[in-house]
């Protein structure tokens, strides 16, 4: 890297801490640098996320341009000579030593966090072998409906293409696409994406429901709302409202709803291998608490349940408490829902089970936990 782009990935760096994740961070920086090339720009992401992945190998007391290069060079190195690094070595420094007290920590998971993500679009149903033409560079995950989950392994700004701003897609990790599979809305129905965020999976339920009948979006803050709609607006979705909601007892409406989506906010681990800046920002202490969080909002939401009808936990993370652990304290709450036995939509033909969970190395996807249930009748 020339002297320009560390000095810009140093800047990037020293500004990002746990209120300000790197990736917002770079995100800002590239955007006010109008002069740099796709390449400039690819080259100092690239260098800021290998600084992150590679941070337990680095000298803090070293200079940061430094770090960034070294960084970047045992991620070349990795790249070309995976088994010069050994699986004890990976452990002990690519995480955080306190992991292991919270979850099942593999070599496998770990060296998978040591790569690049992959890049997966969302399409509109039917549409992903047409789009994979126009756009060239694209893989199909699958056939028939897993035919519009797309890889991505070109070098396009997808964000500047006409297809991009015409709704013809949306970058959607491909677990992320599972969940809304999992859900199988129908149109007509009514649903609630009670954690929506900026939306990516109520876009998708819409899809799944021809934009026919209604789904509720809320968050607990508005300016993700606002950039819900303006990208529902892009993908042409109507059949959306939205509503903050707290995740407080209180609910933002007495609609009873055939399904409700809680994508609750998590410690996020599953998303490390995108996000490394988070794997020196997220604590124990964080897990405990937002376990707690889930069931409460889990609790908060039952109500909205209609009988006969779903509700779907799914969360980006693969710790035991936020995962098995929320699920065994609401159903020993809540006895009114029964567990729903759900096929993986990424596994065709496999038999259904209690719970759907993926791992990054299993799809090249975020780690994901999904379990659902049902609101007995009566």
């Amino acid at each position: 890297m020339n002297a320009f782009s560390l000095r810009l990935a140093e800047r990037i760096i020293r500004a990002a801490d746990r209120e300000h994740p790197a990736d917002a961070v770079l995100r800002e920086v590239l955007k006010a640098e109008r002069d740099l090339t796709p390449e400039q720009r690819s080259r100092i992401s690239g260098a800021v996320f290998a600084y992150y992945r590679w941070r337990g190998w680095l000298e803090a007391a070293q200079p940061v341009q430094g770090q960034v290069e070294r960084a970047s060079g045992l991620a070349e190195r990795f790249a070309t000579q995976p088994q010069s690094f050994t699986n004890e070595e990976l452990l002990a420094r690519a995480v955080p030593s306190w992991l292991a007290t919270v979850m099942e920590v593999t070599p496998d998971w770990v060296r998978t966090l040591q790569t690049p993500p992959r890049l997966w679009l969302r399409t509109r149903r039917g549409q992903g072998m047409g789009l994979a033409g126009k756009l060239g560079d694209c893989q199909a995950f699958g056939q028939g409906a897993l035919g519009d989950i797309l890889e991505y392994r070109g070098g396009k700004d997808l964000f500047r293409t006409a297809e991009f701003h015409a709704g013809e897609f949306e970058l959607q990790d491909i677990s992320s696409q599972a969940v809304g599979m999992i859900c199988a809305p129908r149109p007509g129905e009514t649903w609630w994406d009670a954690c929506a965020g900026e939306g990516g999976k109520t876009l998708h339920l819409s899809d799944l429901m021809e934009n026919k009948g209604l789904i509720w979006a809320s968050d607990s803050a508005e300016w993700r709302l606002q950039r819900m709609k303006r990208r529902a607006a892009r993908a042409k979705v109507f059949n959306y409202r939205t509503v903050r909601w707290d995740g407080g007892a209180r609910l933002p409406t007495r609609t009873k709803f055939d399904g409700v989506l809680v994508d609750a906010p998590c410690s996020g681990i599953g998303t490390w291998q995108r996000n490394p800046h988070a794997r020196w920002t997220v604590t124990a202490q964080d897990v405990e608490a937002l376990s707690k969080l889930q069931r409460d909002i889990l609790v908060n939401v039952a109500s909205a349940v209609k009988p006969g009808g779903k509700l779907i936990y799914a969360v980006c993370t693969l710790t035991t408490a936020e995962t098995q652990g929320v699920a065994a304290a609401f159903e020993a709450q809540c006895a009114a829902f029964e567990r729903l036995r759900v096929s993986d939509p990424l596994r065709p033909g496999t038999p259904a089970g209690a719970l759907v969970e993926y791992w990054p190395q299993q799809f090249g996807g975020s780690g994901m936990f999904v379990v659902a249930w049902s609101r007995r009748p009566g």
